[in-house]
C-alpha cells in the first residue's frame, strides 16, 4: 500500500508544476582567471543540474547560479575547498516564485473587478495577446497587428505596426522576451507599446519619430517558452521545439541566429539552457523575425530587449572585435544609458557583448548589424542580481519608464543620423 502511494505521489509529482523548494541562488566572485577557469568546469557538472543566470567569463564579472536544494552542500564544499568567495543571493526560489505568484493572481481579481489592464503587473500569454487587440482597437489609426508567423507549437507572432501612411518607409524594429524567463521585458514592451500610441500627437518626440519611421513591436518573441514559464516552469529560457534524439526540449533561440553560429559562447548539448540548434534560424520563431527583416529591407534599427543585468550592448559577440561602427554605437549607447539613469539613477554599463558579458555567438544583433542594420542595440534591463529573473512587479513600471528614455534617444539619433 504505502509503495503504492509513493508511486501516485512519483507520478502526481512529474506531472505538476516545476518546483524549486529549497534552491538557492548563489552570487560567486572570482579572484583570479584560475578561479573562472574552476567556475567553468563546475558548469560542466552536469548531474549538478546547475541553473547559470550569469556566466563564468572574467574575474571582474560576478557569476549568478541557481543551485538545486541536493546539490547546494556539494557546490558550497566545491567553492570553500577552491577558496571562492560566495553569497546567497535568494535563500529560496519557490518561496519568491509563490509571492510572484500570488500578486498576480490577486492583481487578475481586481483587473476583472474594475474592467482595467494593470500594465505594473506580469500577465499570462492571453492576457498579454488581449491587451495588445485593446491597443489595437483603441488607436486603430495609429496602431495595426501582424502575425508575422507561427511558433513550434502553433501560437500566432504577433508584431504590433506604429505607422502613420505611405509605404516603405524606413522602420525601426524592437523585441522582446526572447527568452522566456525574462518576464520583465515582455511588460516593459508591452507598457511602451501604449505609451507610444497614447502619446503620439501629444508628445512631440513620439510624433516626430512616426512621423519619420514605421515602428514595429514585437512583444513576445517567444510565445512557446513564455507561456510554458507560466504554467510549467517559471525558470525555462528556450523555445519548445523538440530535439531529435534527445529526451531535452527546445534552443536557446538567441544562439539561433547566423552570425557566428555554433561559435564560441553556445552549446551542442541539447540539454543545455545555452543550445544553440541543430542549424542556424532552425527555430521558427527566429526565422519568422530573421525573414521579415530581409523582407521589410528598410529597418534602419534593431533593438532586442532582454534581462537582467543593467547593459546597454552593441555588436558583437561571436567575436572580440569591435563592429566598423564602434564609436558612434558606443557614443549612442552612453547618450541613451545617461537618459535612461536621469529617472530613477539606474546605472547601465555601455559596450560590445563580448568585452560587458562574455563571448557568445549566434545571437540577434549581430546578425542585425552584418546584414547591414547600422543601429543594432540589446538591453539587459534591471536588476544586477539581487531578484535577477525574479524581479518584482513593483518595479515593472520603474523599469519600463526609464527604458523608454534610452529607447526614445536611440530612436532619435536614428531619425537625426539617416543611412
Amino acid at each position: 500500500m504505502k509503495l503504492l502511494l509513493l508511486v501516485a505521489v512519483l507520478v502526481a509529482s512529474a506531472l505538476s508544476e516545476e518546483t524549486f523548494g529549497g534552491h538557492q541562488v548563489l552570487r560567486i566572485k572570482a579572484s583570479s582567471n584560475d578561479q573562472t577557469i574552476q567556475l567553468q568546469a563546475l558548469e560542466s557538472l552536469t548531474h549538478l543540474q546547475l541553473d547559470f543566470w550569469t556566466e563564468p567569463s572574467k574575474p571582474e564579472l560576478p557569476v549568478d547560479i541557481r543551485v538545486p536544494f541536493q546539490s547546494l552542500q556539494a557546490v558550497k564544499v566545491y567553492l570553500e575547498s577552491n577558496n571562492i568567495e560566495y553569497s546567497v543571493m535568494i535563500n529560496d526560489v519557490q518561496a519568491v516564485i509563490d509571492s510572484e505568484k500570488k500578486e498576480m493572481e490577486s492583481n487578475a481579481r481586481k483587473e476583472r473587478n474594475s474592467g482595467t489592464f494593470n500594465y505594473g503587473s506580469y500577465h499570462t500569454l492571453d492576457n498579454v495577446y488581449k491587451a495588445i487587440d485593446s491597443i489595437v482597437l483603441d488607436y486603430k489609426s495609429l496602431v495595426s497587428k501582424q502575425q508575422i508567423g507561427s511558433s513550434y507549437e502553433g501560437r500566432p507572432i504577433y508584431v504590433l505596426k506604429f505607422s502613420t501612411g505611405g509605404t516603405n518607409r524606413p522602420a525601426i524594429w524592437v523585441d522582446a522576451g526572447i527568452h522566456s524567463r525574462e518576464w520583465v521585458t515582455q511588460a516593459t514592451a508591452l507598457w511602451t507599446a501604449h505609451r507610444v500610441a497614447s502619446d503620439y500627437g501629444t508628445d512631440s518626440s513620439i510624433t516626430s519619430l512616426l512621423n519619420t519611421f514605421d515602428l514595429y513591436l514585437l512583444i513576445v518573441t517567444n510565445p512557446d517558452g513564455y507561456a510554458y514559464s507560466h504554467a510549467s516552469d517559471r525558470m525555462w529560457r528556450k523555445t519548445r521545439s523538440i530535439n531529435s534524439g534527445s529526451r531535452c526540449v527546445g534552443v536557446d533561440p538567441n544562439r539561433n541566429w547566423n552570425a557566428g553560429f555554433g561559435g564560441p559562447g553556445a552549446s551542442a548539448d541539447p540539454c543545455s539552457d545555452s543550445y544553440r540548434g541543430p542549424s542556424a534560424e532552425s527555430e521558427v520563431e527566429v526565422k519568422a523575425v530573421a525573414d521579415f527583416l530581409r523582407g521589410h529591407g528598410n529597418v534602419k534599427a534593431f533593438v532586442s530587449i532582454h534581462s537582467y543585468s543593467q547593459l546597454l550592448m552593441i555588436p558583437y559577440g561571436y567575436k572580440c572585435t569591435n563592429p566598423a561602427d564602434f564609436t558612434e554605437l558606443n557614443n549612442v549607447g552612453k547618450a541613451a544609458a545617461s537618459a535612461l539613469s536621469s529617472l530613477y539613477g539606474t546605472k547601465y554599463t555601455v559596450g560590445t557583448i563580448c568585452s560587458t558579458i562574455y563571448q557568445a555567438s549566434g545571437g540577434s544583433i549581430d546578425w542585425t548589424y552584418d546584414i547591414g542594420i547600422k543601429y543594432s542595440f540589446a538591453f539587459e534591463l534591471r536588476d544586477t542580481g539581487r531578484y535577477g529573473f525574479l524581479l518584482p512587479a513593483t518595479q515593472i513600471l520603474p523599469t519600463a519608464q526609464e527604458t523608454w528614455l534610452g529607447l526614445k534617444k536611440i530612436m532619435e539619433h536614428v531619425r537625426d543620423n539617416p543611412y
